[in-house]
């Protein structure tokens, strides 16, 4: 997946092509089409196999009014997002540190403030972006599902773009409607691709090229450059993931031989380049 600046960059609608970026850390929004298929899992051991390289990596919960990355980390935080954006708490008191050499800025659950894309939730994500963007080297934004306008907003704000996905049906029909948007209305001309709970070894290899014959069908009819869904990895599913999330730990510290964390360093690897 390339990692250069993508021209278009965030704008001020998720229905139109991103601004161009600034300098900074490279962000990467990770998404779903559906909920419950790993996100915010592969989003925390991503980070802390970036954190593994020397990178300086913040995970930002995107996931306004549904967060979930605390529980995944087994943190408490007393400052969130929302108390930033309230002007309650500084940047700098609200950022934490994670398990996993990184840094996370955690959003409150259940805030039906943030359920829609208001001017205000608009204009306070995107000023929290421009300030952190300075101060890592990574920005992973751990989005909502489904492509609601918060979550195509919050994915504009970022220059690649990682879709999760399960081999399971409603998981890659919703994944193929969230590619579509991101190609269609936001420009989009590459997408990654990573498919988790994987049954067998180049099951995502498989599952990558059929959706990327679907695709074309629509995609492809679009002027300009083709448009490229890349596969970025698959992991397998692994009874060692499970054990990590019921004891809320990152399964890179605690089951590091393991073949779903041997597959989230590959991934780190991948993006680097």
């Amino acid at each position: 997946m390339s990692m250069t600046p993508d021209p278009a960059a965030p704008a001020s609608s998720p229905g139109q092509p991103p601004r161009q970026p600034r300098t900074g850390a490279r962000t990467l929004a990770i998404t779903s089409g559906k909920g419950g298929v790993g996100k915010t899992f592969v989003t925390a051991n991503l980070a802390a196999a970036l954190a593994a390289r020397g990178l300086k990596v913040l995970v930002l919960d995107a996931d306004l009014g549904l967060a979930n990355l605390d529980v995944v980390l087994n943190l408490h935080p007393k400052l969130t997002l929302h108390d930033v954006f309230t002007e309650k708490a500084t940047l700098e008191q609200a950022i934490l540190p994670a398990p996993g050499g990184f840094s996370v800025l955690l959003a409150g659950s259940g805030m039906v403030e943030y359920s829609r894309l208001t001017p205000e939730v608009r204009d306070k994500l995107l000023h929290i972006i421009d300030l952190v963007k300075p101060r890592f080297d990574w920005v992973l934004l751990d989005t909502g599902a489904g492509i609601s306008d918060v979550v195509l907003y919050a994915i504009s704000l970022a220059t690649d773009v990682l879709v999760v996905a399960t081999p399971e049906p409603t998981s890659l029909t919703d994944a193929y409607a969230t590619i579509k948007v991101l190609a269609t209305q936001q420009e989009r001309r590459q997408v990654g691709l990573l498919v988790n709970q994987a049954n067998r070894v180049g099951e995502g290899k498989l599952i990558c090229g059929q959706l990327q014959q679907v695709l074309q069908r629509f995609v492809g009819q679009q002027p300009g450059q083709p448009f490229r869904l890349e596969l970025m990895g698959e992991v397998k599913a692994d009874p060692a993931v499970r054990q990590a999330v019921l004891k809320r730990q990152l399964v890179l510290e605690h089951y590091p031989g393991c073949d779903a964390a041997q597959a989230i360093k590959a991934l780190a690897a991948k993006l680097l380049g």
